[in-house]
């Protein structure tokens, strides 16, 4: 008999514990993808076949007719929102219903990962948005603009009187990265390229390695979180949080001490926590670039907050993350396309080449800044591959999507609930973008770009909670392109991937063997 007893429990749980979530949407009459117990529908994904970003691009094709739909990340129930205008509503006029991302790191999980923005909450984030939004203005990015150029200078300098030389542009990419975070956000110089072994850049390639094994964190954050506390799992290594916490006060210290003030982000982290750092009301008429995102009147009107060391050292581990995958990734993918379509790459050296002839090695930040087809170029890139393939935000209290077309009914958004914003499929729907896997700057000629349709181009996300760094990735991407390819061609390689085919063994967005090509000399 209690055999018996037993086997209902154990049957009652599994139904309600994996089978019944399965009909989450079913049961509110949305239209979805059947799913699986635990994996949902993110199978392609875990046997491998798919990169994740296929995932959600293949739900966003099946279902042309329909504004949104519903699917399972693995065990979380998720509204995938195709509708431009439903997109606006969530992203930015409804933005007080939708304030929130799905945060994998909370204070009794990972304390110091917690308080990095990325992972804030409701007024915390706002206060903290606030804080750090003047950091990221124009005319901050002009200050820091020469240790980023001297960063590029290092980097091509490296290569100086050899042949062509065959390299992974991603690792290549990842140290320029590496050398522009320590003196931009820590305050240190460091040249990982001539020193690849350099305790900074090893160090920081932990907080990168986005494995298996990171995917299996976030995988038990999302779905078991008090498992996962029990266990005493943290997403940051304790070794590497204590090296770049002990770093980054030392630095603070010896600033203190010796009076020294310095154009990076350390200064203006300092800046605010003294209440010193606010938005500059100033009319700045340098063009910044057609991906870059403008502010919204949270980052500049909202309370700021009071920061800790703690805060600050949050912040520089955040920016590390963000700004080393980012950048590195983003730029190996336009180095492909540059290398792949050599029509391109010319037209784009010959603008650089008479930028050099009028300004000499030393480029401006406003002559960077105003270069047309640059700025084509890399638009065009994160058209192609926006550095996240999808956004989210979190419901923080019930809203409802009224119905619009005949097959709809009212939907309740409940409160917690994860609504997906799909960027890259978005970003090549043919509907929007004729021809969309081609490659092809002259869609943000002056003439084109006033043709796209709004909304339809986000590759540094929505509405007030987008990225807070859209200015500074652009401007080092620009830099060390200006630099790099007036030295250099890049050409593919016996190794090079074409077409290029993103590894469904792979978290982020890079090739199964890497970005393999050859940096050839220019002959000038």
């Amino acid at each position: 008999m209690l055999e018996i007893i037993l086997g209902i429990i154990l049957g009652a749980l599994i139904y309600y514990s994996l089978i019944k979530p399965t009909s989450f949407w079913e049961e509110r009459g949305v239209t979805h993808e059947p799913s699986w117990p635990i994996i949902g529908n993110m199978a392609p994904f875990v046997l491998r076949k798919q990169h994740f970003s296929g995932v959600t691009t293949a739900l966003y094709n099946k279902f042309p007719n329909h504004r949104y739909i519903g699917y399972h990340q693995f065990t979380t129930p998720a509204l995938l929102i195709r509708d431009l205008e439903l997109i606006k509503q969530i992203g930015v006029k409804d933005f007080d219903n939708f304030h929130d991302h799905m945060s994998f790191a909370t204070n009794d999980i990972d304390p110091l990962l917690s308080k990095s923005l990325i992972n804030l909450l409701g007024d915390q984030w706002k206060q903290m948005r606030a804080t750090l939004s003047p950091a990221f203005t124009s005319s901050k990015m002009r200050t820091m603009f020469h240790l980023m150029a001297e960063c590029a200078e290092n980097f091509t300098h490296h290569f100086k009187n050899k042949e062509q030389v065959d390299v992974e542009m991603k690792d290549l990419f990842s140290r320029f990265a590496n050398d522009v975070i320590a003196t931009i956000a820590f305050g240190i110089q460091v040249n990982s390229v001539e020193d690849p072994k350099h305790e900074f850049y090893v160090m920081g390639n932990k907080i990168t390695q986005f494995d298996a094994k990171q995917v299996l964190k976030i995988f038990l954050f999302q779905t078991v979180p008090k498992l996962a506390k029990m266990l005493n799992i943290t997403m940051l290594r304790q070794d590497v949080a204590s090296f770049f916490r002990s770093l980054i006060m030392n630095n603070i210290d010896k600033r203190v001490k010796e009076k020294i003030v310095r154009p990076d982000l350390i200064q203006l982290l300092l800046e605010a926590q003294k209440g010193k750092l606010k938005h500059e009301h100033t009319v700045d008429d340098v063009k910044e670039g057609f991906a870059t995102v403008e502010e919204s009147h949270i980052g500049r009107n909202t309370k700021q907050m009071v920061l800790t060391d703690e805060h600050i050292v949050a912040q520089a581990l955040l920016f590390f993350f963000a700004g080393f995958e980012t950048v590195s990734n983003a730029s190996s993918l336009m180095a492909h396309e540059l290398a792949v379509n050599p029509d391109v790459q010319k037209k784009l050296q010959e603008e650089i080449d008479d930028v050099r002839q009028q300004y000499g090695e030393k480029v401006p930040y406003e002559a960077l800044l105003s270069m047309k087809y640059l700025d084509q170029v890399v638009s065009e890139t994160l058209r192609l591959w926006p550095p996240a393939f999808q956004t989210d935000r979190c419901c923080n209290r019930n809203y409802t999507i009224h119905p619009k077309n005949p097959n709809e009914r009212a939907l309740v958004v409940e409160k917690y609930m994860i609504t997906i914003i799909p960027i890259m499929a978005i970003q090549r729907d043919p509907e929007y973008y004729p021809n969309p896997e081609r490659f092809d700057p002259e869609r943000f000629n002056d003439e084109n770009k006033a043709k796209i349709v709004p909304g339809t181009y986000m590759p540094f996300g929505i509405g007030p909670r987008n990225c807070i760094g859209s200015r500074f990735a652009l401007l080092e991407i620009k830099t060390l392109f200006f630099h790099l390819l007036s030295k250099f061609d890049l050409v593919p390689t016996e190794k090079t991937e074409i077409p290029l085919r993103l590894s469904p063994k792979k978290a982020n967005m890079s090739p199964e063997n890497g970005f393999h090509l050859g940096l050839k000399p220019r002959k000038l």
